[in-house]
């Protein structure tokens, strides 16, 4: 008999449901897909996962958070997230925490108002209003003032007014449509050691305080449809400008998303609604 070297492996099948975030609407805001585990496996496979997702960040969830720092409150429930890109895992991500939130509420903690998440970012937490409407706790960064890179410039294609640094760069342009009629060089923009561009301007007649778009960079995608992370950067930056802290954005990508946002001294409150997608079970090798 011929040995094929095929072996009969081991799995183990958990829920795997993609949410879009930021959406009023299926097919509108940011889907992320949501798969809570047992335990931790290895973070090649959770990488791996998130590559046959092919989404912009998949969220995994585990029950068993660390001991320290200890849970903000012990009477609401509690887990341990991570995000990952089809790349790369990241530091925060607001959609799928959303999108990880909306999944708990309505399949595991029906009862609850409140989630709490222990993170690369510390603790987060996301409450669930009677309406639906889920508002995310996460830390505000606020955005230093740098040189307009002229590369990075012609790879956008338009007229930069201002640059600014955080986690992601942040180029501002004067007119909201410009950030629409967007067509850049993602081919430049990949080559960044950065983890995204984010491309913004007042919202001047559209509705909202301000609009953006967020392109990858590193992060393994091209763009992004609602990025909450880059609010926390964009928030104490069109806050100081427009001399309040509440705010309504929309990113101005094709599947576009709103978002309602308070800044609270260092922290941000991101607000929107999630709508289920699918649902159904992922074959995990053990």
């Amino acid at each position: 008999m011929i040995d094929t070297g095929h072996r009969e492996e081991a799995f183990v099948q958990v829920p795997l449901v993609q949410i879009d975030a930021f959406a009023d609407a299926l097919f509108e805001g940011n889907p992320a897909a949501v798969v809570p585990v047992p335990a931790w496996p290895a973070d090649e496979l959770l990488q791996r996962v998130a590559a046959e997702n092919n989404l912009s960040e998949t969220a995994f969830l585990v029950e068993d958070v660390p001991s320290a720092p200890p849970v903000r409150n012990p009477a609401r429930p509690a887990y341990h997230l991570r995000w990952f890109t089809p790349a790369i895992e990241v530091e925060l991500c607001g959609h799928a925490t959303m999108a990880a939130a909306s999944y708990l509420f309505d399949d595991v903690h029906p009862e609850a108002e409140t989630v709490q998440f222990f993170t690369r970012s510390g603790w987060l937490t996301v409450t669930r209003s009677p309406d639906g409407v889920q508002t995310m706790d996460f830390p505000s960064e606020h955005p230093r003032s740098t040189e307009v890179d002229p590369t990075v410039a012609r790879a956008l294609g338009v007229p930069v007014a201002e640059a600014f640094r955080a986690t992601d760069l942040i180029y501002v342009v004067d007119d909201p449509q410009t950030v629409v009629d967007l067509t850049p060089d993602l081919a430049v923009l990949s080559a960044l050691p950065v983890r995204g561009i984010v491309v913004t301007a007042p919202g001047t007649g559209t509705g909202y305080d301000f609009v953006s778009r967020w392109f990858g960079a590193r992060a393994g995608v091209p763009e992004d449809p609602v990025t909450g992370s880059a609010h926390c950067q964009l928030a104490p930056l069109w806050a100081a400008r427009l001399d309040r802290t509440d705010l309504v954005a929309r990113q101005v990508s094709k599947r576009g998303g709103t978002l309602r946002i308070r800044l609270d001294g260092e922290r941000v409150l991101l607000s929107g609604r999630c709508v289920r997608f699918f649902e159904g079970i992922a074959r995990l090798p053990l």
